[in-house]
């Protein structure tokens, strides 16, 4: 192991056993800080892994660093997280037991993304199939979906982990994952209400005030600045340099859809965060008599519309608490104090539920699902991700319970590798040195205990009648536990730590050091009460999330819920027996500095971790004890094969096969002992020279193996061949009789048919028929043919006939009747010839665009307007814009041509219709514009003056119109320009001129200016 780990390893040693004096800390540290240095952040302790959190990129996570840790044994490559998570699932698939990752670590740390890279390496190396890549990235998404509605930045971590995680992966037999499961714990509800400065409120929040589209703000009546939100100004931080949430909110909303929420549901959940925000800006007024009420009625709107509530029961549950009393009920006003109070507890309710809910969600997304052609049991690895130990300047409930949680984590670590460990070797007889470690099981019993514990105190405080309060709870925990050694307060310390300690705090020693926590706010967390109207009118909610986040069977029970430490304590005592369940492997994380700066190692701040994670105690039970146990079954099992006398089986006992075994491999008395039912090796490198001797042997044994299968294969082979070679025979046999009969039959080719030449003969006819069906003519004037053989002269005739009969046939049929001189369209198209050739500059280019019947089909034309042209049938209709006389601004129009009139239409009104009969004439440029003026008599009192138009198809439209109205004689082609009536008795003129482009304006001297490309030069 010496060999491997030295050729990988620059400075240092990559695992502190390898430590000449592994007793100094000194020695710890600057093997940690020469690693660090180098940007070795890993190290090992044994089996488990030392990670120091570099605050850089580091290119290690790259798919050939996964490639070359997969399957490798732990100790032959450097330590790397992936080198855990392949030796869990390893030992997952070969002993077929349950395995779990326990990340732990400070705040800031790297647990978090510690976790994700163990998920990332399971996604990448794992088994794939179509499931299973569902799977895997319903797992990989869970995560940007986790951390946006459950982790904020925090003084020490800008992505710190508000809730505690521990999520199962479940592996099909083939070790595929195919599903997985997430518990939470203690989700930090109080941060939604109150930051402390420099921190914010969860990521959510501030990636939909930046993210979301513009709309979608609109409809959830957010404004694009957080500072708008009193929810989101406590910690004055609302932007952080290393956090893009704009960014993030794209990557949240993508990862929902593939976790597998449909927009009904997205919508809804988003709904329920800016409620929260909204609820944030409700305000509260007082009246003389002390009563509460709302000044901000508008946040009320919104808040209606976006829980799905009833508006005025809403408001009036917000100032008044309903109490029941002899079964009767009564409701009581609040004042300022307790309505705000009421509006924050609301918030944190529904943001909470709706987290949990957010949870469930996402494990029925990758509930394992068992199919006909599945196995109902799955091999599990689960990965821990939980808060870590916290000491902040002002510590209340949140850190007793963050704390808590390490206390027992350090308690299960202390068990399952300090305490077992001594404790295996007693049981198997094996003497070794003793360690010296600090049991912290008295700091657990001082939280955990019945009647007497920390929690116990705290929940009797809540429970009991009369005037409890933060300060009473204070004063009985003096009471009962003030002389335990763990534990002071300001009353019972001395004159020296009464100087740093408020008197509304107490102080516990952890594990990790001493922490102050304040009082004030324990029995109202530890409550976490709801007003019961508030509850019904979320049970009335029509948001469907909402409704299973708040039970209406919670309102008939009567019972008193848990406290919230309670919960905590059954929850987190659940999490240690699943964790005690398993085999555990174990990632220790190290923070390196406060600062969060790359490079920066702060040895006063890393002694401190190492102390309270242990990890001397570790390296000292490492290095007295033994590297490596398997019970003897399992060792024989595996390492039989390389002795003669074990192999291929065993017939006696365990013990004597085991020691027969190691005999045989030259093991040297103190590297190995023989427990009862185990063996033990010392060293890793004894280990590895097994392994290496084992790799060896599997080869040897595959070489026999290849040289039986060879020996079948050839037998197979020649028997394969033989089939072949018959074959081979039998077509050479066909071949040479169709020849035979083919050289007989050219001999009698001129004889009737006959037995000898009829196979000649079919040939023949079959070879002209195929290359007739090649060389068939192509059209009509084509005459050409294949010449026929002398057999087929009459029978080549027929189908020549047949064949050009067809053709003509289908020729005929695919004429076109329209192209006929006598079609309508054809009389259309001369009758515009005759009108615009060699007049009007566009129409070269129109000849090529066949013409049309209409341009407006019925369903672009208003009912309406059919409606009001009653029998009349409409021959035409086609899109105009209308100038108008007084200004000539351009209006939109639909111009119809019926039997009778020329109609002008504006939507579902007729503005204008024009009889045939009373048009006295058309008036049109000789430029490639499409303006035209239709004449009207003016003492006409219906006609208000001329009309000008404009349409696209000019050509096509002024045609149409002559036809129809029988003007064909009427159209005048202008140059220069055209002068129309504008009603009583004043005329207008349209100057038309040539340029680059089309443009249709309001001149200076008051006429309509028309410039159009010239097109065609006449």
């Amino acid at each position: 192991m010496e060999s491997a780990l030295t050729a990988r390893d620059r400075v240092g040693v990559q695992d502190f056993v390898l430590l000449e004096n592994h007793t100094s800390e000194a020695a710890f540290m600057e093997n940690l800080r020469k690693r660090f240095k180098e940007n070795l952040i890993y190290t090992y302790i044994g089996s488990v892994l030392v990670s120091v959190n570099p605050y850089k990129d580091l290119e290690i996570y790259t798919k050939n660093h996964m490639e070359r840790y997969r399957g490798v044994n732990f100790y032959e490559v450097s330590p790397h997280i992936y080198a855990v998570s392949d030796n869990s699932y390893r030992s997952m698939r070969t002993e077929r037991k349950d395995q779990c990752i326990l990340i732990s670590g400070e705040s800031g740390a790297g647990k978090t993304e510690a976790s994700k890279k163990i998920l990332q390496y399971y996604a990448v190396t794992c088994p794939a199939s179509d499931q299973v890549e569902t799977v895997k990235d319903r797992l990989l998404q869970s995560n940007p979906v986790l951390e946006a509605f459950g982790n904020a930045k925090t003084l020490r971590n800008d992505n710190s982990s508000r809730f505690g995680k521990y999520m199962d992966i479940q592996f099909d037999f083939k070790g595929a994952p195919v599903g997985g499961h997430i518990l939470n714990y203690l989700l930090e509800k109080s941060r939604v209400v109150h930051q402390n400065h420099g921190e914010r409120n969860f990521h959510i929040f501030y990636q939909l005030i930046e993210g979301a589209e513009e709309d979608l703000l609109r409809r959830l009546g957010l404004e694009r600045n957080p500072q708008q939100y009193q929810y989101l100004v406590k910690g004055n931080c609302p932007k952080v340099s290393s956090i893009n949430d704009r960014s993030d909110w794209k990557v949240v909303r993508k990862a929902l859809s593939v976790v597998g929420f449909n927009e009904d549901e997205v919508e809804e959940l988003l709904n329920i965060i800016a409620s929260v925000l909204h609820l944030g800006n409700i305000q509260y007024g007082g009246e003389d008599s002390g009563n509460a009420y709302i000044t901000t009625d508008t946040q009320i709107k919104y808040l209606a519309r976006l829980l799905g509530v009833d508006g005025l029961v809403l408001k009036e549950a917000l100032t008044h608490k309903k109490i029941i009393a002899k079964g009767e009920e009564l409701k009581s006003p609040l004042n300022l104090e307790q309505a705000a109070s009421a509006r924050d507890a609301l918030s944190k309710a529904v943001y909470g539920r709706t987290f949990t809910w957010l949870v469930n969600k996402i494990n029925v997304s990758l509930a394992y699902r068992v199919t006909p052609h599945t196995y109902k049991n799955a091999s599990v690895i689960g990965l821990l991700d939980i808060y870590g130990f916290e000491v902040f300047q002002h510590n209340s409930f949140e850190q007793f319970c963050i704390n808590y949680c390490n206390e027992k984590l350090q308690q299960l670590f202390i068990e399952l590798t300090l305490k077992s460990e001594q404790d295996e070797y007693e049981a198997e007889g094996i003497t070794w040195e003793p360690v010296q470690y600090f049991n912290n099981k008295i700091i657990c019993d001082l939280v955990e205990e019945k009647f007497k514990g920390i929690i116990s105190i705290l929940d009797e405080e809540c429970l009991r009648p009369g005037d409890a309060s933060d300060i009473t709870f204070l004063e009985k925990l003096e009471n009962t536990v003030g002389g335990h050694a763990h534990l002071t307060t300001h009353k019972l310390a001395d004159g020296k730590t009464r100087k740093v300690m408020g008197r509304e705090e107490f102080r516990l020693l952890h594990y990790a050091g001493e922490v102050n926590y304040n009082v004030n706010g324990f029995l109202d967390k530890n409550n976490d009460l709801l007003f019961r109207n508030l509850k019904e009118v979320m049970c009335m909610s029509d948001n469907k999330i909402l409704t299973q986040c708040f039970d209406r069977a919670e309102l008939k029970d009567n019972k008193r819920p848990e406290t919230a430490a309670t919960q905590f304590k059954t929850s987190l005592a659940k999490l240690m027996e699943i964790l005690m369940s398993k085999e555990p492997s174990y990632v220790r994380c190290i923070k390196p500095n406060d600062a969060k700066q790359a490079g920066r190692f702060d040895e006063v701040l890393i002694r401190h971790q190492v102390k309270y994670l242990g990890l001397m105690e570790n390296l000292r039970v490492r290095r007295a004890g033994f590297a490596y146990r398997r019970h003897y079954e399992t060792f024989l099992q595996r390492y039989k094969s390389l002795c003669p006398e074990t192999w291929p089986s065993w017939q006696g006992k365990l013990a004597d096969g085991v020691s027969t075994l190691v005999k045989h491999l030259g093991y040297k008395p103190e590297e190995y002992k023989l427990g009862r039912s185990k063996i033990f090796i010392r060293f890793p490198k004894t280990l590895f020279a097994t392994e290496d001797a084992l790799e060896t042997r599997k080869h040897s044994l595959g070489e026999r193996e290849r040289e039986r299968v060879t020996s079948r294969a050839v037998v197979v082979q020649a028997w394969w061949r033989g089939i072949l070679a018959c074959r081979r025979a039998q077509r050479r046999r066909e071949a040479a009789n169709t020849i035979r009969r083919f050289i007989k039959g050219f001999i009698y080719r001129h004889n009737e048919r006959c037995p000898e030449n009829e196979y000649f003969l079919d040939y023949v006819r079959y070879s002209f028929l195929m290359k007739l069906r090649r060389n068939l003519p192509k059209t009509v004037l084509d005459k050409s043919w294949p010449t026929p053989p002398t057999a087929l002269i009459e029978a080549s005739e027929q189908l020549r006939k047949l064949y050009m009969q067809n053709m003509v046939w289908s020729y005929c049929k695919r004429i076109n009747p329209e192209s006929s001189p006598t079609s309508p369209i054809q009389l259309f198209s001369k009758l515009c010839f005759e009108i615009f050739k060699n007049k009007k500059d566009n129409y070269p280019q129109s000849v090529p665009k066949l013409f049309v019947g209409t341009r407006l089909n019925g369903e672009e034309i208003n009912p309406k307007v059919l409606q009001s042209l009653g029998s009349e049938k409409m021959k035409y209709a086609v899109p105009v814009t209308k100038y108008d006389r007084k200004g000539y601004k351009a209006r939109p129009r639909q111009l119809l041509l019926t039997s009778n009139s020329a109609v002008i239409v504006e939507e579902a009104k007729l503005k204008q219709r024009i009889d045939y009969a009373a048009l006295k004439g058309i008036s049109v440029s000789s430029l490639s514009d499409g303006v035209f003026v239709l004449h009207v008599p003016t003492e006409d009192k219906k006609q208000k003056g001329d009309v000008v138009l404009q349409s696209d198809h000019i050509i096509e439209t002024l045609t149409k119109v002559a036809i129809c109205a029988d003007k064909v004689n009427s159209i005048n082609i202008n140059q220069g320009s055209i002068t129309f009536t504008m009603g009583q008795g004043k005329e207008g003129i349209i100057d038309f001129t040539s340029g680059s482009e089309l443009l249709v304006a309001k001149a200076k001297n008051g006429h309509l200016s028309v410039t159009a490309p010239r097109l065609n030069s006449r």
